[in-house]
């Protein structure tokens, strides 16, 4: 592993305890944190959801992420308030490694965004 690679896995780890101090149980994966983002953005607190809601609510955290990188733009609610996303270009091929390390730190840029959580990033490097 790179140190590029480590330093993820540190704020990644650092993330799942904040989250676990925080809502009292530590998310087994990568799929339980977006799960975590897709409810937040839905808005609606605690809610018991169907099999293919949660589908959604995943879709929703995966959209709202990757709209950091300009891969998608909120288009708006439908009627039941759930939100719409549309794809703005086109996701580069990547292997499923890739694919995860793109989402961890998109998820990681999520919480320090959107929940002020002090998670360690640098993310003003490069701007």
């Amino acid at each position: 592993m790179i140190k590029k690679d480590l330093e993820l896995e540190r704020q990644w780890n650092r993330l799942l305890q904040h989250l676990a101090d925080t809502i009292g149980k530590k998310p087994a994966d990568l799929n339980g944190v977006l799960f975590l983002i897709g409810v937040q953005e839905l808005g609606r607190g605690r809610h018991t959801f169907t099999k293919e809601q949660k589908q959604d609510l995943m879709h929703i955290a995966i959209c709202k992420v990757l709209s950091y990188s300009g891969f998608y733009e909120l288009e708006g609610l439908d009627e039941q308030g759930w939100p719409h996303w549309r794809p703005t270009q086109k996701l580069p091929h990547f292997d499923i490694l890739d694919q995860e390390k793109l989402l961890k730190m998109h998820v990681l840029e999520y919480f320090e965004k959107e929940m002020e959580w002090d998670l360690g990033l640098n993310l003003n490097d490069g701007e």
